[in-house]
């Protein structure tokens, strides 16, 4: 049965969702599984991928999912593809991926498909749902902290962030539970405001900490930041919206090196999977200002 996208869904269809996210917990595997992820330089990679689902601005329903896949270390979009959607299931807090997965990983699948030699490596913006049901090594990755077991974005979680001095600082995340539910990581010299970091599947957290500051050209990972671009810009053409295409970013942006060794205390830990992660993430509401225009610095 169809659902609107207004509203709350039938205790039912919850019921239903919170039994395929057991499953699929059941189901990450949250350590290293590639000989590149190994290795300080990430030899032997050369393909990342990311998605994004952008919504029309003041539409809780109409939106455009996208997936583009980077060529690595040099960052480079060598396949894009967009389409515009109808998300039917509701905006749920917690339940955000069975709202959009779907789409995403149709785009997966048909890029299977169509060109299997450009199947990315690793993957960004979506973190266990994703990655289990595509089985790829994928990495969580949030703007905001999700405050679950404890994690509070207090005075003292701030100052810890003052102290992320350069690129590639980071502090575990300990929940009450004795957990590390994810690391908070300066990614980019030019900004103070840190990234959430979990493992999502197949890749420890220290492994994605390191990738993520590999990704980075700007505080988001170039992956998620050009999934971004691309959705808006098919929603812009699709809709034939007044605007000029937004740049991408020239090649001299790009990270000149890698970060190596350890990038603070990991256990590999991570929460079941819920909205797009399995870690610390808020998700920006359908339709709200955040959606319509994301921050990238």
């Amino acid at each position: 049965m169809a659902l609107e996208a207004a509203g709350r869904p039938p205790e039912e269809t919850l019921s239903l969702w919170k039994r395929e996210q057991a499953r699929l917990k059941a189901r990450v595997v949250n350590r290293d599984t590639e000989a590149w992820q190994r290795d300080p330089a990430f030899s032997g990679l050369q393909r990342v991928g990311g998605v994004d689902v952008s919504f029309v601005k003041g539409d809780s329903v109409r939106a455009c999912a996208s997936l583009v896949v980077l060529s690595f270390p040099e960052l480079e979009v060598v396949y894009e593809e967009s389409r515009m959607v109808s998300l039917t299931a509701p905006y749920v807090s917690g339940f955000l991926a069975f709202r959009e997965v779907p789409f995403l990983l149709e785009l997966v699948q048909q890029l299977r498909e169509k060109e299997p030699g450009l199947m990315p490596q690793a993957g960004f913006g979506v973190a266990c749902h994703l990655g289990v049901l595509t089985d790829l090594p994928c990495v969580g990755v949030a703007k905001k902290l999700l405050q679950v077991d404890g994690l509070e974005n207090n005075a003292l979680h701030k100052e810890k962030i003052r102290l992320l001095q350069t690129r590639g600082d980071s502090f575990p995340l300990l929940g009450d539970s004795g957990t590390v539910l994810g690391m908070a990581l300066r990614s980019h010299d030019r900004s103070t405001r840190p990234l959430y970091v979990s493992v999502g599947h197949k890749m420890s957290l220290e492994a994605a900490v390191r990738l993520i500051c590999c990704c980075c050209r700007f505080r988001i990972p170039e992956p998620v930041r050009q999934a971004d671009i691309c959705s808006r810009e098919h929603i812009r053409k699709s809709l034939g919206l007044p605007g000029s295409p937004t740049p991408r970013s020239p090649k001299a942006q790009r990270p000149v090196a890698c970060p190596r060794g350890d990038s603070g205390e990991s256990s590999g830990e991570g929460q079941p999977p819920q909205d797009h992660s399995p870690g610390p993430r808020t998700a920006p509401r359908p339709g709200s200002q955040e959606q319509a225009g994301k921050d990238w610095q």
